[in-house]
């Protein structure tokens, strides 16, 4: 379990630091629901999470995620998370920021996944969005695409798709398309 300070002792250190001048900037709804959220995460193993700006930017984030099984076993994706003010009664923009030949995420990186669109709930938290990233390398889904021809190749030929995504994740060429080495 990740353990962040908790956000009183960063008040109380805040006033102490600010001697007079201005005001405490007091944490959003948003801020403080995601401070709860990340203190409560309950990662599989294959996941990691990194804060590239530091502890105090809880709201961009960086996710690792390491299948264990399925057709990306081996490779290593990192997801950049941002989290909005309104949150959790908006969605986290996420963004996969390895090329990687997948159905459900483009190669801008892009992701294709229902929690983060059309089925988002406020009750939803990070540890379910990780975990839906963390399943769709485990089990693409070829009838809800963003890469159409990847799904298209999933669908048709499931060989040739496991061979297409080995190829993308040793670095090489899919079509006509570069991958670099994520494993």
């Amino acid at each position: 379990m990740i353990r962040l300070f908790k956000v009183k002792e960063k008040q109380k250190e805040l006033a102490e630091n600010a001697k007079g001048g201005s005001p405490i900037k007091k944490q959003t709804a948003g801020e403080l629901r995601l401070h709860k959220d990340i203190s409560e995460l309950n990662l599989p193993k294959s996941c990691s999470i990194s804060f590239p700006n530091g502890k105090d930017d809880l709201m961009n984030f960086e996710v690792s995620i390491r299948p264990d099984e399925g057709y990306y076993v081996g490779g290593t994706f990192l997801f950049s998370f941002q989290v909005s003010s309104t949150y959790p009664h908006e969605a986290p923009k996420v963004k996969c920021k390895t090329k990687v030949y997948h159905p459900n995420i483009d190669l801008e990186g892009n992701v294709c996944l229902n929690i983060l669109r059309e089925d988002w709930k406020p009750v939803l938290n990070i540890n379910t969005v990780i975990y839906g990233l963390y399943h769709l390398f485990t089990e693409p889904n070829y009838e809800d695409p963003l890469n159409h021809d990847a799904a298209a190749v999933l669908r048709d030929s499931p060989k040739v798709f496991e061979s297409n995504v080995r190829r993308a994740m040793y670095g090489g060429y899919v079509g006509q398309t570069y991958f670099t080495r994520c494993m």
